[in-house]
């Protein structure tokens, strides 16, 4: 009797999945995947004779365990053992993450962009964009901000460098990733009066991973005009995302008419969620993330991800 997995199509039809479904539906993209397989071992998916990759639904609850512990802060390295072994792993030292931290700290104090860019690709390779965020980009952003919060001169030439090379490194992805998509993008729009917000970078890079093809506006626009972006683009939902306080026209009258005449859902992502919390909770129908982390739960808990939005 032929093996199933000797032909692709009898393989799929018996719920065997080609790496591209494995992909979505996990949110770990097939060039980590790959890296899992040949660097780590992790996941050694089936191969039909012609080379696809075929992943079961074990493999596929073998990714879902691997995501639970790089979510804890395990490095990828140390993954495998804490799977195969049958005693209760101690508890990760979390020294992987910051040896990496502290690379990309001092490439950015010294405006070395290609020891970033390493950097950071070395670790695209091998975790999905949602580990990345959680367990580097955000405590790195929050150790930046502290080191910022003073007037030593080389501040603001240090912010303006990362700034830039972040919103760079993640709109050539965003960028790549649209050109595959044909649905409705989701609207992102900056509504602070900071510049190349990082934290808006961060939720339109996260969406764009899980599927959703993003429209990404680093500028502030009144309401009337956010109106206009709506009816013109006709995005599947208009996030704003705002890291300072909002002013009181954004908060008294922008926001409350934005709510009332949009067909699309809202959301408001960023630290003025926490700065204007009482005031936020009042308005019936706005969705509040605290951080891109939670903002990609948001939308998902909104089903607004995926390809499955049209125009």
């Amino acid at each position: 009797m032929n093996d199933p997995l000797d032909d692709y199509q009898t393989a799929l039809a018996q719920g065997y999945l080609p790496i591209r479904e494995v992909a979505r539906s996990t949110g770990v993209n097939p060039v980590t995947l790959r890296a899992w397989e040949r660097r780590y071992g992790l996941v050694v998916p089936h191969r039909t004779p012609k080379g696809h990759r075929l992943y079961s639904r074990e493999h596929v609850a073998r990714i879902q365990a691997i995501l639970t512990w790089l979510n804890r802060g395990v490095a990828v390295s140390q993954v495998k053992e804490l799977l195969d072994s049958r005693t209760p792993p101690s508890p990760p030292s979390g020294n992987d993450w910051d040896e990496l931290q502290q690379d990309l700290l001092r490439a950015i104090a010294r405006q070395a962009e290609r020891q970033l860019d390493d950097g950071f690709n070395r670790a695209l390779a091998v975790y999905p964009p949602h580990t990345l965020c959680a367990q580097l980009l955000l405590p790195m952003l929050g150790e930046l901000d502290r080191r910022w919060q003073g007037s030593q001169i080389g501040n603001q030439l240090e912010r303006v460098f990362f700034y830039s090379w972040l919103r760079s490194k993640l709109g050539t992805r965003l960028y790549h990733s649209n050109r595959q998509q044909q649905a409705a993008p989701l609207l992102l729009v900056n509504a602070s009066a900071q510049p190349l917000e990082p934290g808006l970078w961060l939720c339109a890079w996260l969406a764009s991973s899980a599927g959703c093809p993003v429209e990404v506006f680093d500028w502030p626009l009144p309401a009337s005009e956010l109106a206009l972006a709506i009816d013109n683009i006709g995005p599947r939902a208009l996030l704003l995302y705002s890291s300072q306080a909002l002013d009181s026209q954004q908060l008294r009258r922008d926001l409350p008419r934005l709510l009332a005449a949009s067909p699309i859902p809202l959301l408001l992502a960023g630290p003025a969620v926490a700065i204007h919390h009482d005031d936020l909770l009042a308005l019936n129908g706005l969705h509040l993330s605290a951080d891109p982390l939670a903002a990609l739960a948001q939308l998902q808990t909104l089903d607004l991800l995926g390809g499955h939005h049209h125009e």
